[in-house]
């Protein structure tokens, strides 16, 4: 089965993230662009995973559980798990290692936690906008040991990525999959670093903005269309 994927989508909760990225709205364009699958993936926080789950039901989409956790090496990962508890025991982790910095609306924007209705029941005081002091071993066995999947995020970009801080994937992680932006031309990286061809490549938006979550372009094939299908490839690499 060729599913159309995006698993890298910000909410309103991500003080970069548009104020228009409410739950239902998300949920909405994303059947619009005619989405099988979507995961929202807010900096360091979950919070409103609950809410874009409860607008998906009874609808023909799937969303995956996550959050993109930026690690003490300053590296953005996309982290996907399968339900809300997991996702959340994720943030309770997350939160302890969150420096204790609060948020500059005015220079950073809000940090907006929304219910299934779009009304905002209260802001995240905490900069999220910022490195935990997780360590991308950390953040990777604890997604593993929740039943989750690490998923190095933007690895073509010259900045916050696993290539860009690091120069390499660390081979002893196990990975499988790396997400490529939108604009990534994956022929010119796989020429300037041969070593990537032995991954998978999921192409997601890192949506900020309502139109920029991706139309039907980016697919995966899979056996069935579920969360629970979806994490066991990820990890297995198949």
């Amino acid at each position: 089965m060729r599913i159309a994927a995006d698993l890298h989508i910000h909410s309103a909760l991500s003080p970069c993230g548009d104020n228009d990225m409410t739950p239902n709205n998300i949920i909405n364009m994303a059947l619009l662009k005619g989405l099988d699958v979507i995961a929202v993936t807010d900096h360091n926080s979950a919070e409103n995973v609950e809410a874009v789950l409860q607008c998906a039901k009874g609808k023909d989409i799937v969303v995956i559980p996550g959050m993109e956790i930026e690690t003490r090496e300053e590296i953005h990962v996309v982290c996907l798990f399968p339900d809300l508890e997991t996702v959340l025991e994720m943030q309770h982790m997350v939160y302890e290692a969150l420096p204790v910095l609060k948020n500059r609306e005015d220079i950073f924007g809000k940090q907006l936690i929304m219910d299934s209705n779009d009304d905002i029941k209260g802001c995240v005081d905490r900069l999220l906008l910022t490195a935990t002091g997780l360590g991308i071993e950390d953040v990777h066995k604890t997604a593993q040991d929740l039943g989750g999947v690490m998923i190095p995020a933007h690895v073509d970009r010259e900045s916050y990525s696993i290539l860009s801080n690091l120069g390499m994937i660390p081979e002893h992680l196990g990975l499988k999959y790396l997400e490529i932006s939108g604009m990534c031309d994956f022929i010119k990286l796989a020429e300037k670093m041969p070593e990537l061809k032995k991954y998978r490549f999921i192409r997601s938006s890192d949506a900020h903005v309502l139109g920029d979550i991706f139309e039907r372009e980016s697919f995966i094939e899979v056996d069935e269309k579920s969360v629970k299908c979806l994490l066991k490839q990820f990890r297995e690499g198949t």
